[in-house]
């Protein structure tokens, strides 16, 4: 894994951390990139590694996760949104190309709207269209609908660190897709001491966040854009299943034609390896390098 600089940047209640992996010439553009709803920073190191230099990629924890996650509330989508634009700000970045994966679609679709001068064309990786929420589902049930077992997790505990990486090769959504970056990016997640490591997500952010991607406000973003977006769909889903979060009829139904998204379908990825793997990471890589030119 390539390295990377730790750093911090002031937001409301406290410091928001980040990772920084520069590029080979210091004058090239920085691309801002958001992880998803249980993930941390290091979700995107394989595209890091895949992006070899050609652009500065900043990752923050999310406010409620890994580094970040002493922040403390209100959470939410909108929370995110006032922190990235607090981060632009703080590394003095102007319409900064923008990248989210699965709930950073979201918080960047609807950070391009409530910050339109501080971010440039966006790429949201298998998230950012959503859909009204069944009327006959608490909270609870809906976030579980939303992530499903990811939720579960955050209430398990783990004996050591290598029965958490057991716990995630385990997962279908990783199978014959393990790699060093994956394993860093898991392992960020932990907190506490043995035998009773946990994950570093704040229950009550996730709740909040979860509940969250369901708000008009969130919902309506992908039609409010002020600028151009790709949205690459991966073909199965969180749990390696044939059915994926999106797919031609479910964006058919999201009736995308008055919008200025341009849906493109990643075939057998599904929503981790879409990112985390090394097709995935690559093209990921690649069009953000397009963007930003």
């Amino acid at each position: 894994m390539i390295p990377y600089e730790e750093i911090e940047v002031p937001v409301s209640g406290g410091e928001l951390a980040a990772l920084r992996w520069p590029a080979t010439d210091p004058r090239a553009p920085t691309v801002v990139a958001l992880h998803g709803i249980t993930a941390n920073a290091l979700s995107w190191a394989t595209v890091a590694r895949q992006l070899a230099g050609r652009v500065t990629l900043v990752a923050p924890d999310l406010r409620g996760r890994a580094a970040s996650s002493g922040l403390p509330g209100p959470y939410g989508i909108a929370a995110h949104t006032d922190d990235v634009a607090a981060l632009t700000e703080a590394l003095g970045l102007d319409r900064v190309v923008l990248a989210g994966h699965s709930m950073g679609a979201f918080v960047a679709a609807l950070a391009a709207v409530r910050h339109p001068h501080r971010f440039g064309p966006l790429l949201l990786v298998d998230g950012g269209i959503g859909f009204p929420a069944p009327t006959h589902l608490t909270p609870d049930e809906l976030l579980t609908a939303v992530i499903g077992p990811a939720m579960d997790r955050l209430s398990m505990t783990f004996t050591d660190r290598a029965a958490y990486r057991a716990f995630w090769q385990a997962h279908p959504a990783f199978a014959g897709a393990w790699s060093d970056e994956v394993d860093a990016y898991i392992q960020r997640d932990l907190t506490g001491e043995e035998p009773a490591l946990r994950s570093s997500c704040r229950i009550e952010a996730i709740r909040t966040d979860g509940v969250g991607l369901f708000d008009e406000e969130v919902l309506t973003a992908v039609r409010k854009l002020p600028v151009g977006a790709t949205l690459l769909w991966a073909a199965r889903g969180l749990m390696d299943e044939e059915q994926g979060l999106y797919d031609e009829s479910r964006l058919a139904a999201a009736d995308l034609g008055g919008t200025r998204v341009e849906p493109v379908p990643m075939k057998d990825l599904n929503h981790y390896t879409v990112l985390t793997g090394e097709r995935g990471g690559r093209e990921v890589a690649d069009r953000l390098v397009a963007l930003t030119r």
